[in-house]
Order: C-alpha cells, then structure tokens, then sequence
C-alpha cells in the first residue's frame, strides 16, 4: 500500500500530540523519529525527571529554546502560543496545552489511566503505548472514546498494533488464521563449538542443543528436549502475557494454554509447531495466540520480537510455489508461516498518531472484548500484608506468575494482573491460587471501576464461578 498517497488528505495539517512518559526509551524513539516526520509536531511532554528529559531531546536535535520548563497551566498555554514545546512533570498539566492526541507510555495503570481518561473527555485520541494500562481498562477507554467521538488505539512500533496488523491483513485476504503471536523480546543464541546458549547478557551451558536444531518427526518430544536443554534461562516474562493480552481483546485470537507454549523454535519451524496436535504440532485447539523463543545460531538475522500468523493452506500447487521462493511451509505443506521480523517502536508510531488524527481510524481493534484476562497466580504462599510491588525491565509483579486465562477460564472476581500491582493483600494467598480483587486491601477505586464497567460493556459471557482454583505452577 501506498502510504504516502493514503494520508496525502489533510497533508497540509500538522498532527500535534502529547507524551507521557517522555523520558523512557519508547517516548525515545517517537521523538527522534519526530523530527524527520514533516506533518508531526510534539506540543506537551510529560516526565518527572524534567531537567533530564530536556538534555535527551538537546540530545536529540531539539533546540534549546523552543523547550519550555513549566509549573503551571498558563506556562502550558503561553508556550503554545509561543510555539514551544512544554515540558512537565505532572500529568494533569497535559490538557492545557493544543494538541491532537496523547501518546501514553508511561507504563503506570493508574497514572497512565488517569491521563488516558482526561484526553479522552476533553475529545482528543489517545494511543496507547502502556500495554499495564490497557490490560485493566481498556475497554472502558474504547467506552469513552466511542461516547466522545474520538479514536482509542493500539500504536504501531509496538507487537500488540503490529501483530493485529498483520492478523487484519490475514483476514482481508481470506486466509484461514490457526495461531498468532510474536517471539519473546531475546532470542536464545546457540554457540555450537561452546556448547551454550545466550540470552541477551546471560549464557549457560547447553549440552545436547547441538543435536535438537532440527525437528524430529515428533515435534512435542524435541521442544521438551530444546527446554529442558535451556531450563536455567528465565521463560515467560510478563510483558510477553501482557502484550498478547492486548491482542487477544481486540482480536478474538485467546491462549492455548494459560501460561502459553513458548517452543524453542528455529524460525523455519514455526508453521510445524503452530499445527494442531492431530497434525503432529502443539495446538490442542486453534484459533490461538501465543509467545516463542527464538533459537539461533550467531550471525543469523534475529525475530527481533517481531510478529507472525500461521495459517492454512489451500491451493497446494499455489503453496508448494511459495515454498520454492523461501516461505516458510510445515513438511507437510498444510500450513504456512507469515511473519514480520521488527517491531521498531517509535519509528513506527507516527502512522498510528496519523492514522487516528487524520483519517479517525485505530491501529488496533475496531471493537475490543474481554476475550482474555492478563491475571496472576502466587508463585509461593503470600501472606496477608504482602505488598505486591511491581518493577523491573518487564513490570513484573513481586512473588506473582503472570497467566493469561481465555475468558470462559476466567472466575468471576479475578483480579486483573495490573490491578493488583502495588497493593496490599488483605488475606493469604496460597501459591498456585489466583489472585482475586476480594484478596486485595487497597485497589486504585478508579482502575477498578474502569475494569469492572469495562466487562459490563464488553464482556464475552456471564461466569457467576467465584473459584480462585489453585494449580502448581512450574
């Protein structure tokens, strides 16, 4: 598609948008990508370490002078007027500035919440980069941005926009879709003379890898073997459950299996293992999304936490072409692999900030349901008192494993994952228990109001089972 000629509409207009979270390393992106984008303009930037994110936009290429520190809603206002860039360090400032659309990346469900909320009622889109914020009150944000007449989205640079991108395009050419999903965020690097295998800065001894590269006949068996081979590196970091959370509501696609396969899978495979079991892959059911890691050998090109669908094949002379030009087909030619490799964050985002602005249109779902739930289940016996903090490189929750239920496997009463992070449990938990909103002492009264009117719009089915089923997690 022509992307050029598609917003050539309105091309005279510059699409002006606020930033919370702009001191991080996805605001990062957008802004440097900013400047060589002629019809995007940054008005208000929000971060609470202001003097530090205005040396990363000098940095940047940003003129000093058109960076305006400041305190109050006339400093905002004055510094549009002027043609400044404002920079603040408390988000309700946002609103008094001229701008089109809030890009949340702050990655706070309760701030990030917060300043969704306001754009929306003031009637200016939101795209949402903090996938925490979309897990809890997503659809209660698709709510309000339907009453106010204006656009909620996923934002492209990210997997959620990507993976529902590709899924669309899927759709629109009538392929029949049996999984979706993206690999994890590091691939697994075998150094074959060394006999170990590296994730990003931690290696471990791998012996036996050398002779799984390539699937046996039974495809189950030689996963369990590559994990086994790799059990003393870290799988299932909470961002991936998270993400495919996002995808899961505004797609329909739902988790095989709560705690999802995550194959070590060289990326010629993936059309073998995302085939059903009957067909020798490792799908009990279709319709699926879900997380791989990456296994590769060094000097060949990374997934990058890049995206695919696997879907049928038809035409088997059509496929059997594909094949000989390098697509990549399970053995026996019934399923086909399609993938992009990137997720380029930020570089990416101005189409969905354009898309939104200029033509009304989401990067994300049309109508997003509660299709899944990113929840939680105690990693050990949390007694009452425990604070969950949550933190880290993937926001994990403390002492909490990150599940994604299919809706029908959700009990009524769940707490959503991001819910719980940074309260207080007011009684026990027993490792393996899920985690229930009636479990937590002190839950944000507005995030949990956005989680329970979101369900009442856009629940998928009535569950009146309060069971919090406790299972031995791995």
């Amino acid at each position: 598609m022509n992307l050029r000629h598609l917003f050539a509409e309105g091309s005279d207009r510059t699409v002006r948008y606020a930033l919370s979270g702009a001191g991080g390393g996805f605001a990062r992106t957008l802004l440097s990508q900013t400047l060589r984008v002629d019809r995007l303009a940054p008005a208000v930037l929000c971060d609470r370490e202001v003097a530090r994110l205005r040396d990363m936009l000098i940095e940047l290429g940003y003129e000093p002078d058109a960076l305006r520190v400041c305190a109050d809603e006339d400093e905002v206002a004055v510094a549009g007027r002027d043609g400044a860039i404002a920079l603040v360090a408390d988000g309700a400032l946002l609103g008094a500035g001229e701008w089109d659309i809030l890009v949340e990346a702050t990655g706070s469900p309760v701030h990030g919440y917060a300043m969704a909320r306001a754009a929306l009622a003031s009637k200016r889109h939101v795209a949402m980069v903090s996938k925490e914020v979309d897990s809890v009150a997503g659809l209660r944000l698709a709510d309000l941005a339907e009453e106010n007449g204006v656009v909620y989205t996923t934002a492209e640079g990210d997997q959620p926009a990507n993976l529902i991108g590709l899924i669309t395009w899927a759709q629109l050419l009538g392929l029949d879709i049996v999984a979706v999903g993206k690999s994890s965020e590091y691939d697994l690097v075998l150094d074959p003379a060394a006999e170990t295998v590296t994730q990003l800065d931690s290696t471990v001894p791998a012996p036996g890898l050398n002779g799984l590269l390539e699937l046996d006949a039974d495809v189950p068996a030689t996963l369990a073997a590559r994990a086994e081979a790799v059990a003393a590196l870290p799988v299932g970091a909470t961002a991936d459950y998270c993400e495919m959370a996002v995808v899961a509501t505004n797609t329909g696609f739902r988790p095989d299996t709560e705690l999802l396969h995550y194959p070590v899978a060289r990326i010629a495979e993936l059309a073998d293992i995302y085939a059903p079991r009957e067909d020798g892959g490792v799908l009990n059911r279709t319709g699926a999304v879900d997380v791989f890691r990456a296994l590769r050998l060094p000097g060949e090109a990374s997934f990058a936490g890049g995206v695919f669908v696997v879907v049928r094949t038809t035409d088997p002379g059509t496929w059997e072409t594909l094949r000989g030009k390098g697509h990549v087909l399970s053995r026996d030619g019934r399923y086909a692999a399609i993938y992009l490799p990137y997720h380029l964050m930020g570089v990416e985002t101005p189409v969905s900030l354009l898309s939104a602005v200029v033509h009304h249109r989401p990067s994300g779902g049309t109508d997003p349901r509660a299709h899944a739930v990113l929840a939680g289940r105690a990693r050990r016996d949390l007694p009452a008192g425990t604070v969950l903090d949550m933190g880290g490189h993937h926001h994990d929750v403390t002492g909490v494993r990150a599940v994604l239920l299919r809706d029908e496997d959700a009990p009524a009463g769940v707490a959503p994952l991001y819910l719980a992070a940074h309260t207080t449990l007011a009684r026990d938990v027993r490792a393996g228990e899920l985690i229930g909103i009636a479990d937590l002492a002190n839950p944000d009264t507005e995030l949990l109001t956005a989680w329970t009117e979101g369900l009442a719009t856009r629940s998928t089915h009535t569950d009146t089972d309060t069971d919090t089923t406790t299972v031995t997690l791995p």
